[in-house]
Parts: structure tokens; sequence; C-alpha cells
């Protein structure tokens, strides 16, 4: 089998090869995705011999430098023209227990293809000869019947670098692969090799939520819980599985149910966060369950303990803190608008979500939608229609009232000049008063009207904060 080579700037280093007489290979996740017809900007070359004097000579063959260097591993990396080329030295690995870092050694083409996580991975297209691809390992038909599998014995290269436990996963779930069955007994048996603290959690997270990025995480998300990886990466998901729900409201149990949702929230976003928030919108029902007569089993107050656990979720897996209050927000509130599909709710009701939203209002009707998982049919039709009902109320009240992003016309700074006061808790009360009236209808979401308002109430409020 042949490859078609897409960028130049590779053909121009099969050229600089040639002329060097070096013997040279594309390998890797660059051959495995030109052959599934998948665009990759990723490109590792192998060298036999001195790979960062092949790439120091290439760069200057582009008239740059190295982006940077690896001498321990013969390594280089070379950004140009919106690639990433990274230069290998062939080489063979072993590995201490006690860490994931290899002991490199100079070796040939065959003991490095061995040493790749996966068959797939370890495909090699020579650019000095002919471009057949070079398939040690049976990767080729791995790809055509889209199985995950290493080219040793699984335990062996998990045992050595237990992240490949989740790529296995990542991988499975990117391309809707299968992994293979001694692959798959391999990753539950050394699962417990996350623990021994020799993957950063960095490094885990990172791999989680690329498998949450996947176009089906489902798929992903229940072979780390089917492997066991789950109890180790985000135990507070595993905790879901068999939690019963009330039968008319969901078919599934809360694990099952949170896949779907996190999937139907992936058709219509690729926002990580937001699928985040999908996968951790029940994240207390465990907590808060409670059986109660004629009615079943209850989750109540699940939202607001659920937003509780986010901070602590947050900085055990080393998530950026910029996102935490996004998805806190959406935990907390994705019960909030069903209710409002009721004919007699107030614009008052409609307007006090539309606040609270704010900018992520559009994400938390997506989330809503996301969360309907009944099979069926007239259930469904019968939510759905509520949530155009809603939308369509929230759009008519904030035109009429221009909330978005809603706040006291009367800013905290004139409401000290104003009531002769320094910054304090009685300046927030102020504010937080002029906001009610506006949710309530008392007053227009309009400045003159706001500040009218203020002087009518002020007294009475800084009279009580005197008492």
């Amino acid at each position: 089998m042949k490859i078609k080579i897409k960028y130049r700037e590779i053909k121009e280093i099969s050229g600089i090869a040639k002329k060097l007489n070096a013997e040279v290979y594309l390998v890797g996740g660059y051959v495995r995705d030109t052959i599934l017809g998948i665009d990759c900007t990723d490109i590792d070359i192998m060298v036999i011999g001195d790979a960062i004097d092949f790439a120091n000579k290439t760069a200057k063959h582009f008239n740059t430098e190295l982006s940077a260097i690896y001498k321990k591993f013969g390594t280089a990396l070379l950004n140009i023209n919106n690639l990433k080329i990274e230069f290998s030295s062939a080489r063979k690995e072993s590995y201490k227990r006690e860490s994931r870092k290899p002991e490199v050694l100079l070796s040939n083409l065959s003991d490095d293809l061995s040493r790749r996580d996966f068959t797939i991975n370890a495909l090699a297209v020579s650019l000095t000869d002919k471009d057949d691809v070079i398939d040690l390992f049976n990767g080729l038909n791995d790809l055509k019947v889209g199985i995950i599998k290493t080219p040793l014995d699984p335990e062996k290269t998990f045992d050595d670098d237990p992240l490949r436990m989740l790529r296995a996963i990542r991988f499975a779930s990117r391309f809707n692969f299968s992994i293979e069955e001694n692959t798959l007994s391999a990753i539950a048996k050394y699962r417990d090799r996350l623990k021994d603290n020799i993957v950063s959690q960095e490094r885990v997270t990172n791999e989680f939520l690329q498998i949450l990025e996947s176009g089906v995480p489902s798929i992903g998300l229940n072979l780390l819980y089917l492997s066991g990886l789950m109890d180790i990466v985000f135990p507070e998901v595993s905790n879901l599985a068999g939690v019963e729900q009330r039968k008319d409201y969901h078919h599934k149990d809360v694990f099952h149910h949170t896949l779907q949702v996190v999937d139907n929230t992936a058709v219509k976003t690729n926002n990580i966060w937001l699928r985040f928030a999908a996968l951790v919108h029940d994240i207390a029902k465990p907590k808060t369950k409670r059986f109660v007569e004629d009615i079943g089993w209850t989750f109540h107050g699940h939202e607001e303990a659920g937003a509780r656990m986010m901070k602590k979720i947050f900085e055990r897996m080393r998530l950026p803190m910029t996102h935490f209050e996004y998805v806190e927000k959406l935990i907390r509130l994705h019960l909030r608008p069903i209710p409002l599909a009721s004919d007699d709710v107030t614009d008052s009701a409609i307007r006090r979500l539309a606040a609270e939203a704010g900018e992520n209002l559009e994400d938390l009707l997506i989330l809503c939608r996301a969360d309907i998982t009944s099979k069926n049919p007239e259930k469904m039709k019968k939510f759905m229609n509520n949530y155009e009902k809603i939308e369509k109320r929230i759009v008519e009240v904030q035109d009429k009232d221009q909330l978005m992003n809603f706040q006291s016309p009367v800013r905290g700074e004139e409401i000290m000049e104003i009531c002769n006061l320094k910054p304090s808790r009685t300046v927030g009360i102020l504010k937080k008063a002029i906001e009610e009236a506006i949710l309530d209808g008392i007053i227009k979401n309009d400045y003159s009207e706001a500040k009218k308002y203020l002087y009518k109430i002020k007294d009475s409020i800084l009279n009580n904060a005197k008492d």
C-alpha cells in the first residue's frame, strides 16, 4: 500500500534525506491519519542515526531554527508553516518500574516500531526508498477492521507506561474502534498502575478531556468504566452506575443516562466545558438519593450539591479554574428551565433565570434539551415542546426588558456618591434591591427609573443598616 504525501515540506525533507544519503521514515500518527483520510499537521520523522543533526540541517534548509532539542531522547522539534515536525532517532527503550521515562539506546527500524504503543501507530513510510507502507505488526489490517492492539505483550506495554491504557481508550473513542480482548484485559489488570504516581495528573486529565472531545464520547467513557479506569480517573462518575431513577423521567440508571446526555450535547457542540457540564450535571445524585412512598427515588437538591462538589474536583483533576464558575453555574441551573413551561409562569421567573444564566443561557438550554433521554416518543415530544415554549418566552421577555448580561443600571460608584457611603455591604444591598425590583417588574431595566427607585428606597435601607 502507498500513501499520498500531502505537504510540500515533507517532500523537501525527502529531498534532503536523499541528498545526505540518510535513512529517514515517516512514522506514527501522520501515516495512520493519512490512510484514514484525516488531515494531520503533527508529523513524526524517524532517522536511523543522529536525528538532531538531521533536524538541524533541515532547519537550515528552511532558513529557520529548531523550536526545541531533547538530547537525552535524541529528538528535536521544528515548527514551520503550521506544521509541527518532530525528528527522533530510531531507538529501543527500557523502563524502570518507578518511572514511565525510558532509558534510550540508538537502534534500528524494527526496534523503533516495536516500542510504539499500538499497531495502528507502528506504521512507517520511507522518505528515501519506496513509498510503500512498512507494516511489521499487522497495523494496516487493524486499521481496516477497527482494532486497538499493542505490537508486543500488552501487559508489558501498560506496565512500562500506564498512560498508554488511557491512550488506548482515547483512540478507540476517537475512531470508534474496539479494543482487542487481550489488550482490554491487560488494561483492567494493570489499571492500578495509574495510582503509582508515575503519570502526572495533568497527563491523565489531558487524555480524559480528549476522550470527552471525541465524536461519540460515550464510547470512551463506557470503556473507562468497564475497564475499571474510571474508578481511578473520575470515581464520582463511576459512582453513578447502578443508581436507579424514576421511570417516568428516565429509562436508565444515572451513569447510562449521563452517557446519553453527554452524547446528546456532543451532537450540538464541540465546547468541551459544556460537554464536561453534561458529564457532571447529576454528579451528586448518589449522595442525595432518597426513596419516597408513591413517588420512588428522589434526588432533592442534587443540583446544588453537585455545584458544590466542583471546586474539589477541579482542584484534584488539575482542571483550569477559568472554567470552574461556568460548569458550576450550569449544574446549579440545569433544573430551572422546565418549570417555566407552565402557561401561568410570570415574566419575573423568566427574568430571573435569564439574569442568573447571563451569557451562558444558550448553553444552559442546550444542556437541558440534552438531559431529555426518555425512549417514549410522546414524552420526548412533550418535553421538547416545553423547551420551545420556554425559549420563546425567554426571547420575548429579553427583547422587552433588554436583560441580556443583566446588572443594575445604577453602578456601585454612583450609589456610594448619592448615599455618601464607602465601599461596604450596604452598597451591595442597595444595588441588589434595584436589581430585584427590575426582575420583579416593579421598574423597567432603565437608568432613570433605577436611579429614581434608589432615591425612593435608600433612606429605609440606610436606617436599617444603622440598626
